[in-house]
C-alpha cells in the first residue's frame, strides 16, 4: 500500500508524525508492506515552523517540498492543488492522507478527488460554525471530498451524522493526544527548556489566528490584555511569523516590551512550558486542546471552538478580543476538579493505519 500525505503547517507535522511512526511500527515484521511519500506544500517556511518539527518528531524526511507560502489564500490554493495533481499523477498512490483544516488539506484533497484517489482526512468532523474563518470553510469542503473521514471525538462524528455523511466516518481518537503523550515521554528524557526570566507558575501564550492578527483594534485590545495580566503573572508568548509581522505593521512593538517574547518553539519544548506553566492563553486551535491534555486551565480568545468538549468539560473558556474581557476572565480562572479522557487513549495513529490497512483488502 502506498500513501502520500500532504502537510504543510505545524500543527500537521505533530499530527502526521504519530501515523508515520504507527506506520513503521505495525509493519516493522513486513518491511514495504506500507510505504509513505511526505509532499511538504511549504506553507510553515520558517525554520523554527517546520524543519525544528521534522526533527524533533522523527519524522521521514519529505520527497518532495513545493515551497508555496506568502501569498493570499486563494493563489496559496491554487499553486498548490496545480502542483500537488502532478506528483499524485507521478507516485499514484493508493491513499492521500490529510491532516485538518489548512489550505494544504483542502489543496490536497481536492486534487486526489480529481483523479479520484482515495482520500482519508485525519481530524474530520470539526465544526466552528463560523464560514468567516478560512479553516471552516477548509474542513468543511475536504470532509464532503474525503473517501474516509477519522474523527477525533463524538461531537465530530455527530457533526457529520447531520452532514449525512456517517456513512464513511470512523471514530479513531485524537492522533495529537498521542503526540502530546510521544512529546511528553521524550521530554522527560530531555533537560528542560530554559528561557531567560522565566520561573515556572507563568503563563503561556500564543496568538495568529487571521480574525484576531489582521485587526488592529482585536490585536491590539488582546495585546493589552496581555499586559495588564503581565503585571500580576509574568506571560511568555513564543511570537508566530505572522504575528510579528502584523504587529509591525501596526506599530504595536512598545505592547511587547514587558512581555517575555521568545522566538517559534519545538513541539517539544512547548510540552515542557505547559508543564510548567500555570495556564495558557491562545487562539490556536491545537494549544487549546493540548493545555487539556496537560490540565491547565486555558483562555481562547476566539467566538467559537471546534473543541467544544473542553468547554462543556470546564477546563476551557471562550472569551472575546477585549482586555478588559481577558483579565476578568483570568482573575475568575480556576482549574477544575475532573479531568476525563475525551480524546481516547494515544492509539489513533494505529487505529488509523489498521483502516487504511483494511481498505486495501
Amino acid at each position: 500500500m502506498k500513501i502520500l500525505t500532504v502537510i504543510g503547517a505545524r500543527p500537521q507535522f505533530v499530527k502526521a508524525s504519530v501515523v508515520s511512526r504507527a506506520i513503521l511500527e505495525l509493519t516493522q515484521d513486513q518491511p514495504g508492506q506500507v510505504t509513505e511519500t511526505i509532499l511538504h506544500t511549504g506553507q510553515h517556511f520558517d525554520s523554527n515552523m517546520s524543519q525544528l518539527f521534522f526533527d524533533q518528531l522523527g519524522i521521514p524526511t519529505p520527497k518532495i517540498n513545493l515551497n508555496i507560502h506568502s501569498s493570499s489564500h486563494g493563489q496559496m490554493t491554487g499553486q498548490m492543488l496545480i502542483e500537488i495533481e502532478k506528483h499524485l499523477l507521478q507516485e499514484k498512490p493508493d491513499w492521500v492522507l490529510v491532516y485538518g483544516d489548512t489550505n494544504s488539506t483542502l489543496a490536497g484533497a481536492l486534487a486526489a478527488a480529481k483523479l479520484h484517489i482515495p482520500i482519508a482526512h485525519v481530524e474530520a468532523g470539526l465544526r466552528s460554525f463560523n464560514k468567516s474563518m478560512p479553516e471552516e470553510i477548509n474542513r468543511v469542503m475536504t470532509d464532503h471530498v474525503a473517501s474516509s473521514l477519522l474523527c477525533p471525538t463524538e461531537a465530530a462524528m455527530k457533526n457529520l451524522e447531520r452532514e449525512a455523511l456517517s456513512n464513511k466516518s470512523l471514530l479513531v481518537g485524537d492522533v495529537m493526544y498521542d503526540a502530546f503523550l510521544y512529546a511528553k515521554k521524550k521530554s522527560e528524557q530531555h533537560s528542560s527548556v530554559e528561557i531567560e526570566g522565566l520561573d515556572a507558575g507563568f503563563i503561556l501564550a500564543t496568538l495568529h489566528r487571521a480574525e484576531n492578527t489582521d485587526s488592529l483594534e482585536r490585536l491590539k485590545d488582546i495585546l493589552m490584555g496581555l499586559n495588564q495580566i503581565n503585571l500580576k503573572k509574568r506571560v511568555l508568548l513564543p511570537l508566530h511569523p505572522r504575528t510579528k509581522k502584523q504587529i509591525s505593521h501596526f506599530g504595536l512593538e512598545d505592547l511587547l516590551k514587558d512581555i517575555l517574547v521568545s522566538p517559534p518553539l519545538g513541539y517539544i519544548e512547548m510540552v515542557q512550558l505547559l508543564s510548567l506553566c500555570e495556564c495558557v492563553i491562545t487562539d490556536s486551535g491545537g494549544l487549546q486542546k493540548e493545555a487539556y491534555f496537560a490540565k491547565k486551565p486555558c483562555l481562547t480568545v476566539r467566538d467559537e471552538t471546534e473543541w467544544i468538549e473542553t468547554v462543556d468539560a470546564g477546563w476551557n473558556h471562550l472569551v472575546s478580543a477585549s482586555s478588559h474581557q481577558i483579565i476578568s476572565q483570568y482573575d475568575a480562572l480556576d482549574t477544575p476538579n475532573e479531568w476525563k479522557p475525551l480524546y481516547g487513549h494515544g492509539d489513533a495513529g494505529a487505529t488509523i493505519v489498521r483502516h487504511l490497512l483494511d481498505g486495501q483488502k
